[in-house]
């Protein structure tokens, strides 16, 4: 495992961890991105556990986490710089492609995504812009930031009452054209698998339903009896999963008790 920073395009240092498996490749690659609030090392094990299967992983942290550069926030800010911030992380993560391929003991067409919450919304955006990539597993995920905090099932949210209405207009109108329920139909031919829980305390599943049906195929969704943090059934299916599109060897995977 290395601690890494690469350039930012929009400035600033992306903090990273690589997690390598043993051996000389070429392997997989696969970007892990996590949710909000959050950071890299929250989904270290699932980098780690990817590693046992062959592929090598990359996590970073999303602008909104960066301390050594002065920004750490829980939560939305609720002005357009969430807009700037997610705009920048989709080119950070685009940038993550551009370390993996440009490593040797990585294949280039062997290319996965898996991202987690408010990383598999972000997963649906890149998706659509993004053509390296083979296959997306987008888990415990909805259409975005303004899907989430404007749902019928949010209008109790503290976020979204705490608006100011011409500050929740200016904030909508900046982050409506970059929602990725708006992308994530783009993301072909790339494969996408849904993972989601019914018993899911953050995502409604109205919420997830509908950035499921607004993807692109070939898609494959599968729901589980779990909340918003899975179990191990979903590892299982999601290791098994890209096994199939990028080669993983799913029998060295272990999912944490």
């Amino acid at each position: 495992m290395h601690s890494i920073t690469y350039a930012s395009p929009k400035g600033g240092e992306v903090p990273a961890l690589l997690v390598i498996p043993k051996g000389r490749g070429p392997f997989p690659g696969v970007i892990v991105q996590h949710g909000l609030p959050s950071t890299k090392e929250d989904l270290l094990p699932v980098g780690i556990d990817l590693a046992r299967t062959g592929a090598v992983a990359i996590l970073i942290d999303a602008p909104f986490n960066r301390p050594q550069q002065g920004t750490i926030r829980r939560d939305i800010s609720g002005t357009p710089k969430d807009r700037d911030e997610q705009i920048q992380l989709i080119i950070d993560l685009r940038r993550a492609v551009d370390l993996l391929i440009a490593r040797p003991d990585v294949d280039a067409d062997r290319l996965a995504y898996v991202g987690i919450s408010y990383g598999a919304a972000m997963g649906g955006l890149l998706a659509g812009v993004e053509d390296r990539i083979k296959a997306y597993v987008l888990a415990v995920g909805d259409g975005g930031l303004v899907s989430h905090f404007t749902g019928p099932d949010d209008l109790n949210r503290p976020e979204v009452q705490s608006f100011p209405a011409k500050e929740r207009e200016r904030w909508l109108e900046a982050m409506r054209p970059i929602e990725p329920i708006n992308f994530v139909g783009k993301a072909a031919p790339a494969a996408l698998l849904f993972q989601a829980g019914t018993k899911d305390e953050l995502i409604p599943q109205e919420d997830a339903r509908r950035y499921q049906q607004a993807a692109s195929q070939p898609k494959e969704i599968r729901w589980y009896e779990a909340g918003h943090e899975l179990n191990c059934t979903a590892r299982e299916d999601m290791m098994a999963w890209l096994a199939r599109h990028i080669r993983i060897d799913p029998r060295r995977s272990k999912c944490p008790p």
